[in-house]
């Protein structure tokens, strides 16, 4: 038997979705003011460069599946792609969007039960980021505007003493090609669902990827939990990197002594629980959608 729907009231439903935009408002107040004074920041602004997801499009609420929005029939959101109008209500068409976007959907539960299948890997310490300056000049870095904490030399120090063992693909071919040969693993896209693992950073920053991908089945507050989570496991991702940054406020996590390396792994390891938390959200919302589809079969 299908689940039951969950039916709002346009009071209700207005009200969320005002909720929604106030709070994306907030989170990207920041961006959006340096993008129109054609500013950048190396911390806040990747997640709108890396995954190219607009402020706008983030700040467009959906109720996600199984979710009636009642006296909606007569609003944009009847027009929106992959809804339906049924009756006075609006819903998403769960059937139509499986049907386009079927193959994402079956690739993102398949990575996300994988990852949640394995423990975290936890001692990458972030050298990720150190094995994307290596031997570069500071005029050659990804953010150059920034020095180097240790300078180029003792950077490469860095990155040369340690183990490097970086398991995601996205990250991975950022390296430069000094760096491949230090990394233990070879990433690709086509393996990424036999490496992909808790403890990575980048993997946790996905999370959000995954929710914006596969809107309108996804819930807003899905979506925003991940984009927050994201934001954090960010400021660690770049406290941890090579870079000083110190004039904008993140005081370094110095990796490369063992104070440092202890307060990256406490913080690594909360993530990796938090971003689980996450995947479990979404892996649930997608087999209810894709159960619910299948007993009552594809509407035409």
């Amino acid at each position: 038997m299908p689940n039951e729907p969950t039916v709002l009231t346009r009071e209700e439903w207005t009200a969320r979705a005002a909720d929604h935009a106030a709070r994306v408002d907030v989170a990207t107040a920041g961006h959006r003011e340096r993008r129109a004074e054609g500013r950048e920041h190396p911390v806040e602004d990747f997640l709108f460069r890396y995954y190219r997801l607009s402020p706008g499009r983030l700040r467009r609420w959906h109720p996600g599946a199984g979710v009636v929005l009642r006296d909606a029939a007569g609003t944009e959101r009847a027009g929106w792609r992959h809804h339906r109008v049924d009756g006075d209500a609006v819903v998403v068409d769960v059937g139509s969007v499986l049907a386009a976007r079927g193959e994402a959907v079956r690739f993102v539960t398949g990575l996300l039960t994988a990852t949640l299948e394995r423990p975290p890997h936890l001692g990458c310490f972030g050298l990720h980021e150190w094995a994307m300056v290596h031997r570069l000049s500071e005029d050659d870095v990804r953010h150059p505007g920034w020095p180097l904490r240790l300078g180029p030399e003792g950077t490469d120090a860095v990155l040369e003493r340690h183990t490097v063992r970086c398991s995601h693909h996205d990250a991975f071919r950022f390296f430069t090609d000094t760096a491949v040969p230090l990394n233990v693993l070879r990433p690709t896209r086509a393996d990424q669902q036999a490496l992909e693992q808790p403890g990575c950073l980048h993997a946790g920053m996905d999370v959000y990827k995954w929710c914006f991908t596969l809107e309108p089945l996804v819930p807003g507050d899905l979506t925003l939990d991940a984009f927050d989570l994201a934001r954090e496991i960010r400021v660690l991702d770049m406290q941890a990197s090579p870079y000083d940054l110190r004039a904008l406020g993140y005081e370094p996590v110095r990796v490369e002594s063992p104070e440092g390396k202890a307060e990256y792994l406490s913080r690594q390891r909360d993530f990796a629980r938090r971003s689980n938390v996450l995947r479990r959200r979404l892996l649930a919302l997608l087999e209810t959608a894709t159960s619910d589809v299948s007993s009552t079969g594809p509407r035409r």
